[in-house]
């Protein structure tokens, strides 16, 4: 694995991989790398020939209210999980690298972000969609792999490929969670003991959801009540939404029917935790 720094010298290299029609798997991450990073890189050793990952705490993703600062990193550890999951070139850049002067061009994302967690996070998928076009022009990947988890950005970004048309294949990636159900994430880590077992309960709340459906029940509202009881039943957790759309569009879902999403958000009281299931209905 090399790992590279600057721009100029990821796009030279990768210049030399596409003259000999290497494809290009692309995993951007903002570090601190868990299981569920290393399966979008599984899955993109098997479909393509050469893996870049980015390891990108992006400043333009954070609100007045979100501590850039105190977003975990730990590069050392993270080359050396890249590099056993067999990586070809991890590329770190520094804000100033990606940033190197003020941007006279601003990206707004208008639709897909307005509900969920982009409700109450102004701008975050601006920046988001921001450093991604610029990681999609530096490296030109054939495929790009974002994890299921995050369902509104994967929306977002296959908005965004499609909107600029992007010539990149967006691969979404199941979930990977813990034996109890509990989807990996960096933020797992702030959890205690006690809050740690609770967790366990928002994929268990969503499978009653998808028991629930399986069974016929057709209204939102009847399922959202389901999941936000059970929740409250078994968690001390503050349940900050329990919402269902269509998806990817993200439009409300009248009733359900075609593919929905099914999405949860609470918060401990050092993390807060998202989940999500993405059925297809007849």
């Amino acid at each position: 694995m090399r790992v590279v720094t600057t721009k100029a010298e990821l796009q030279q290299l990768l210049k030399i991989e596409k003259k000999q029609q290497k494809t290009i798997g692309f995993v951007p991450t903002m570090g601190y790398l868990h299981e569920g990073h290393l399966a979008l890189v599984k899955h993109a050793c098997q479909e393509n020939d050469i893996v870049v990952m980015s390891i990108f705490v992006n400043p333009l993703q954070f609100g007045p209210k979100e501590d850039f600062d105190a977003y975990p990193r730990n590069q050392k550890r993270d080359e050396q999980l890249a590099a056993d999951a067999e990586v070809d070139y991890l590329f770190v850049p520094s804000v100033e690298e990606m940033y190197p002067y003020p941007l006279s061009i601003k990206l707004s994302v208008e639709q897909r972000v307005n509900v969920l967690c982009g409700n109450n996070r102004p701008g975050h998928f601006d920046g988001v969609a921001t450093v991604l076009t610029k990681l999609f022009h530096i490296i030109m990947p054939d495929r790009a792999y974002f994890g299921r988890k995050d369902a509104q950005q994967l929306a977002v970004v296959d908005g965004l490929i499609q909107d600029l048309d992007f010539p990149i294949k967006l691969v979404g990636v199941e979930t990977v969670r813990e034996a109890d159900g509990l989807a990996k994430s960096s933020r797992n880590v702030y959890l205690t003991d006690t809050e740690r077992k609770e967790a366990a309960v928002l994929y268990k709340s969503l499978k009653q959801a998808e028991k629930a459906i399986l069974e016929g029940e057709r209204k939102p509202a009847q399922i959202i009540h389901l999941v936000k009881n059970c929740l409250n039943k078994h968690t001390n957790a503050q349940v900050e939404y329990v919402e269902i759309y269509q998806y990817p569009t993200l439009k409300e879902a009248a009733s359900l029917h075609g593919m929905i999403l099914i999405a949860i958000a609470v918060r401990f009281k050092k993390a807060r935790l998202i989940d999500n299931l993405i059925l297809e209905i007849p």
